[in-house]
């Protein structure tokens, strides 16, 4: 397949396998770099594919679109991590340029191979055990005094395939159910928890790497809803450590492009705080998106940056302080437009950047992010209002603390 006209003569050739918002800012960053962008998209109305002119229509679990879209790229990167390896090693082993690579990506598609990798380089990670029969979830039940978490290895996202049974009996039958519908399943001790991190990383193939400041995510029913950076009221020792333990996982594991570590911070025996590994996710992620206005690099242009092994962009902050609130579709859509609520919503904060997905309406969807950067004079607690009264009144069209204008 030939480029389409409408790519650049010269420019590098980046294919996003993928169709979301990540595939869709990591094009609009794109842009900005000279670089051209190839999206496989399933839906010619997708998010990515409103926006990106050479659009291949097709499915990743279909190895010839797969190939058919990566020929001539000059790196072909993901915005998700479920493309099955064996495709990525057929382009490997014709000359593509697949970025990150399968051998590291392996660790973001299976719970169970990323805990045991994750054990074998020190990081911390809760006690597991893998589960395949009903026995083997009542032996760990009564291991952890019943602080299980249960998981399917694959797929899940935003809470979805994550249990927390009651007893051992409901443990057993959950674990019997999910088996007989063919799901792989690992169980880890449920940990204290005190709050949720993120530490976000890139590198290069040649070994470059740069880190974001450490933020906390703030999650309420398995969905994230803000992310704060840099975390606040959070130790030095524990925001040093998760930085640190980035590194080591990205440079470990070979990553190359965005990682981003989740972690738990939680307390040891001692009652002292400590950090363990939650989730690793290869691309850019959420938990990043505030890097768009908060950074002089964003997640996204540094991903595109890695994944052609060219230098690396400063990541410091540009403020002391910035949030990002996901605007999440509420359980009505007001009759309001959204171009509407986007003027009511920048009237009340000229400082509000707006980033829209072109999703249509779904309860609980998420549909864009809003980024406020910490002004003089305001406290982290006032911007997060801010920025969350701005994400909620683009879902529903209210504000919450009776602001009238």
């Amino acid at each position: 397949m030939s480029r389409a006209s409408a790519h650049a003569l010269g420019a590098p050739l980046v294919t996003i396998i993928g169709d979301g918002q990540l595939a869709r800012m990591m094009h609009q960053a794109g842009i900005e770099l000279g670089l051209t962008t190839r999206v496989l998209a399933g839906a010619a109305d997708s998010s990515t594919a409103q926006v990106t002119p050479d659009v291949v229509l097709g499915d990743y679990t279909n190895r010839d679109h797969v190939e058919e879209v990566s020929r001539g790229s000059d790196a072909v990167t993901f915005d998700h991590e479920h493309v099955p390896n064996e495709f990525l090693e057929a382009l490997i082993a014709e000359g593509i340029n697949v970025q990150p690579q399968p051998k590291a990506l392996v660790n973001a598609q299976d719970k169970l191979v990323m805990r045991k990798r994750m054990r074998e380089i020190g990081a911390p990670v809760p006690p597991f055990m893998e589960i395949t029969s009903m026995d083997e979830i009542r032996e760990f039940f009564d291991i952890t005094g019943g602080n299980v978490c249960l998981k399917t290895r694959r797929g899940g996202y935003d809470g979805k395939g994550v249990w927390f049974p009651a007893t051992a009996d409901d443990a057993a039958e959950l674990v019997a159910d999910l088996l007989e519908q063919g799901l792989p399943l690992m169980a880890e001790k449920k940990v204290q928890l005190v709050r949720e991190l993120s530490a976000m990383v890139a590198r290069t193939p040649s070994g470059e790497v740069r880190t974001w400041p450490v933020v906390e995510s703030v999650q309420e029913d398995g969905i994230c809803v803000e992310a704060v950076a840099p975390a606040p009221d959070t130790s030095a020792s524990i925001l040093t450590a998760a930085e640190e333990l980035a590194r080591v996982v990205v440079s470990e594991l070979e990553v190359t492009g965005v990682l981003a570590v989740e972690l738990f911070e939680t307390v040891d025996e001692a009652g002292q705080p400590e950090i363990i590994v939650n989730e690793l996710a290869m691309r850019p992620h959420n938990t990043g998106h505030w890097t768009q206005d908060g950074c002089v690099t964003s997640q996204f242009e540094q991903h595109l940056r890695a994944v052609l092994d060219r230098p690396l962009g400063d990541t410091s902050p540009i403020g002391p302080t910035t949030v990002m609130a996901n605007v999440l579709g509420a359980d009505n859509d007001p009759n309001m437009a959204m171009r509407r609520r986007m003027d009511e919503v920048w009237r009340r904060y000229p400082n509000a950047k707006i980033h829209m997905y072109g999703k249509e309406w779904r309860p609980r969807r998420k549909m864009g992010h809003v980024n406020m950067v910490r002004t003089e004079g305001q406290s982290v607690d006032e911007l997060r209002t801010a920025a969350r009264e701005a994400a909620n009144y683009l879902v529903t069209a209210q504000w919450t603390d009776g602001y009238t204008g």
